[in-house]
């Protein structure tokens, strides 16, 4: 099957799944709201107005404003852009380092295999809020260190899919046939193992981008990682906890969005696991 014959069928086959072409949209949706906010969004997300201090939604402000008068909804569109910021660049860190450890270790065996995996269970022994809380408060409340932090947290699990996977592939024929024909470690692993272990990462991935980027918020509800006044999806959940009984809507709505953004790229990374299941062709 060539490369596009295979892309098309996994085209077909998650096209025929209800749940992820929902979760395609919703994702679709979020990443053009993030790349549009600056010609979409009614407002300045910073700017406060002191007349319209938690406002009720309306159609001035279609999520109503904060307790500095900020427009929720121009806050959730420019937060979008760091919510999928932080979610795609920490999965980025831990697939990157996670595969590179879990193909080593997988490939190489024995002392190398032991020593790695030791470290990946060692890491997973502790719960991951618990690891990322520890990183984030070490390193400092920011973005880019929430993203190292959350990125770190999720390498064990991606060094150990890509491990298992490694194992089930490099015993086989053409790995035999590659290093008969003299082929040096580095060749093998780019270009006859890595390919063929790509797509249970890549589902894990998609799924990992939904569980980062709860993860992130969580922290930056706990204050570690953006700080106000900047539009962040957690840290507006921060800011609206003291008076959510006020004004619910400026807890409701940036809620409402990680929830969203979470059930997207669930649906859509199920479904991706379905349509490259090769057991399902």
């Amino acid at each position: 099957m060539t490369k596009g014959s295979y892309a098309r069928d996994v085209w077909l086959r998650l096209r025929r799944t209800p749940g992820a072409i929902i979760g395609l949209v919703i994702v679709a949706i979020i990443l053009l709201g993030a790349i549009l906010a600056p010609l979409i969004a009614p407002a300045d997300p910073l700017a406060q107005d002191l007349l319209h201090q938690s406002a009720h939604p309306s159609w001035q402000h279609l999520m109503g404003t904060d307790r500095s008068g900020r427009d929720i909804f121009s806050r959730i569109l420019y937060g979008s852009q760091v919510s999928i910021r932080i979610g795609f660049e920490a999965v980025g860190l831990a697939i990157t380092f996670g595969t590179l450890i879990g193909v080593l270790a997988g490939y190489a065996g024995g002392k190398l295999d032991a020593i790695l995996m030791s470290a990946m269970d060692l890491m997973l022994a502790f719960p991951s809020i618990i690891l990322a809380i520890g990183i984030a408060t070490i390193l400092g409340p920011s973005i880019n260190n929430l993203m190292i932090a959350v990125g770190i947290v999720y390498i064990p699990q991606y060094a150990r899919l890509a491990r298992s996977s490694v194992l089930s592939v490099k015993n086989l024929e053409y790995i035999d046939a590659a290093r008969a024909l003299g082929a040096h470690l580095p060749r093998i692993l780019l270009r006859h193992v890595l390919p063929n272990i790509l797509a249970p990462l890549l589902v894990q991935a998609t799924l990992g981008i939904a569980t980062a980027t709860l993860e992130a918020a969580g922290l930056s509800y706990l204050g570690l990682g953006a700080r106000p006044p900047f539009p962040e999806w957690g840290a507006m959940l921060n800011d609206a906890r003291d008076y959510w009984l006020s004004a619910p809507w400026a807890l409701i709505f940036p809620g409402a969005a990680i929830t969203t953004m979470v059930l997207g790229f669930n649906l859509l990374g199920d479904g991706l696991r379905d349509a490259l299941d090769p057991a399902g062709r």
